[in-house]
């Protein structure tokens, strides 16, 4: 992970990290939470829990549609999972649970692993993920603090 092309957003939840982490690991939940509002669908033949190596796909819409296929590239279950598809960049969640009985919750968007880091600066995408990771994560929060 090269800390330079990375872009973080934290949030703490109400919540215990298994609690979040059974949404992140599920991904027919996805589309509840995600701050980007791109997700349109998960496919029916995903896998009901994610695990390290599992792949998934999403069907997507960022101005026209399109599918896509992850594979989690790490996994310690209640505190780390990531994923990243074929332009290689990594989305990844880290949980910390708190002494108060909250969640110190980390979005990452990761793209020093990309094919070609440079694309990705030349066309904005860190800071416009920042703000949908804020907005991810806030999702987070009102899907566990209020179920």
């Amino acid at each position: 992970m090269s800390e330079k092309r990375v872009v973080s957003v934290q949030r703490e939840i109400r919540a215990e990290p298994g609690e979040i982490f059974d949404l992140l690991a599920d991904p027919a939940r996805h589309g509840e939470f995600d701050g980007s509002d791109t997700i349109v669908s998960a496919h029916r033949s995903n896998p009901e829990r994610l695990s390290l190596g599992a792949k998934f796909g999403m069907s997507m819409r960022l101005g026209l549609p399109y599918r896509i296929t992850n594979e989690v590239v790490e996994f310690e279950e209640d505190r780390l999972i990531a994923w990243r598809h074929l332009g290689h960049h990594i989305w990844r969640y880290r949980l910390v649970p708190t002494n108060d009985g909250t969640t110190l919750v980390t979005e990452s968007f990761d793209w020093g692993s990309a094919r070609f880091p440079p694309a990705y600066e030349w066309v904005g995408y860190p800071a416009r993920h920042e703000v949908n990771m804020a907005e991810t994560l806030e999702r987070l929060a009102d899907l566990v603090e209020h179920d």
